[in-house]
């Protein structure tokens, strides 16, 4: 991202665009641009949240790990999006109860909670945006809840390697790495990968998983 570009980052969020005249000089005045290499963790479980996050390019993964050391992703954050565990936890004044790591390297805006608070009071507009993101995360929460709770393990299983592969032109993933997107076991993967394999829909070889039969893998995803 250009200087030019860091200067201008209100305009990548549309609901800020029509920000209030003071609403906008005090975000300019307060926020800061700041840029963060790969695999550096942003926040972690238990502790405060500082300052309102805005991703302006790259991608957060914000996952959670049980007491039992079992790993889900809860959800990525990328350009031109906020972070609702930070919102959250700025509104509700508790700590993080999951992990923020960036995943490639990220250039974010970092609000400090004074001024969030501040721009909360001022503006209608910051209002609805803050809130707008938050209502439409929780969304999508909800459905990785009902997907845990209520899919099976294959159409998830098919569904996440068809995203990823979309995603990033490849899956470079361990089946570990799959456990961890999906909140379970390694085995359970490892035994559902082998099974795909045995089907002719996929070739693995080590870390590397290819997509062989793109349709039967949308036809499973695709089962009611």
């Amino acid at each position: 991202m250009t200087q030019a570009e860091a200067q201008d980052w209100i305009e990548r969020f549309p609901g800020l665009q029509e920000l209030e005249s003071s609403a906008r000089d005090l975000l300019r005045s307060r926020a800061k641009v700041v840029t963060l290499p790969a695999a550096t963790t942003i926040f972690a479980p238990g502790a405060p949240a500082e300052s309102f996050l805005l991703v302006l390019d790259g991608i957060v993964k914000v996952h959670q790990t049980s007491p039992g050391g079992r790993e889900i992703v809860l959800y990525r954050v990328s350009g031109g999006e906020s972070c609702i565990m930070t919102t959250a936890c700025l509104l509700s004044e508790e700590v993080y109860g999951a992990e923020g790591t960036t995943e490639t390297s990220v250039t974010a805006v970092a609000l400090p909670k004074a001024s969030f608070n501040e721009l909360l009071a001022l503006s209608p507009t910051f209002r609805r945006f803050v809130f707008s993101d938050y209502s439409h995360r929780i969304t999508d929460i909800l459905h990785l809840v009902e997907d845990v709770a209520f899919e099976r393990m294959d159409k998830r299983l098919a569904e996440k390697l068809l995203e990823r592969e979309a995603a990033n032109g490849g899956l470079e993933m361990t089946h570990q790495d799959l456990a961890v997107e999906l909140g379970s076991a390694r085995e359970v993967i490892s035994r559902q990968l082998k099974e795909f394999q045995r089907r002719g829909w996929i070739e693995m070889t080590r870390g590397h998983i290819a997509i062989a039969d793109r349709a039967a893998l949308e036809a499973l995803a695709e089962e009611a």
